[in-house]
């Protein structure tokens, strides 16, 4: 049950069976991926469900039209957080190419499992940042610390955070309350809340290291 708020769960069918075969150890580095693919054009109708529309006139063959277009005047941002944040790019790009990527490079600490950052490709300042509207994407919302340092990011260039979404495949309950208590008014789009996370900080049952699984990198 889903009790945080702005948090979204995508339960559609085939989000739940492609679920299925990325939880799967069995599952190859391919499948895996090709399975995240359609999780994700899932998740990013719902991040952009809420986007602001305005009506224009356009000419068609035949005649003119009235039409409902995405709002002039915003800027969509796609912060994927390296590695793993990578799979989630070619899919918002197919389905929002008009949008700006930004990557983000962090990696966790696995004695301390705090996030630390390698890669920032944020300007120093936005220009009119409430006309920006924020995708951080990452996999596996785990702890929250790489989720927290990344919104963070945003909310310090005066981001109003009902402009930010994060995207997630797969959330622990741990993550959603720090990131919930911290930015309450972001939004999180997960495909799944999972039970809790281990010692190690992984959840459970999760999928493993999502960035390994992706980049065939799992040591056996």
């Amino acid at each position: 049950m889903n009790k945080f708020k702005n948090v979204y769960v995508v339960n559609h069918p085939l989000c739940c069976h492609n679920l299925s075969i990325i939880r799967n150890k069995e599952t190859n580095a391919e499948v895996f991926r090709n399975a995240i693919r359609r999780i994700t054009y899932l998740l990013f109708y719902k991040a952009t469900e809420d986007l602001e529309l305005e009506t224009v006139n356009i000419d068609t063959p035949l005649e003119k039209c009235e039409v409902k277009m995405l709002r002039s005047g915003k800027e969509i941002i796609i912060a994927p957080i390296l590695r793993a944040g990578l799979i989630f790019s070619d899919v918002a790009n197919e389905i929002m190419p008009f949008a700006t990527v930004r990557h983000i490079g962090m990696y966790r600490d696995e004695d301390t499992l705090t996030p630390v950052w390698y890669y920032n490709k944020i300007p120093i300042e936005f220009e009119n940042p409430e006309d920006k509207i924020i995708l951080i994407l990452d996999p596996m919302l785990a702890t929250g610390n790489s989720a927290v340092d990344a919104i963070k990011l945003f909310t310090a260039k005066n981001v109003p955070q009902n402009n930010i979404r994060f995207v997630s495949l797969i959330s622990a309950p741990e993550g959603l309350e720090k990131v919930t208590n911290n930015f309450g008014e972001v939004k999180i789009i997960t495909a799944s809340i999972d039970n809790c996370l281990n010692e190690h900080g992984y959840i459970r049952p999760g999928l493993g290291d999502a960035g390994d699984r992706i980049f065939n990198t799992v040591e056996n």
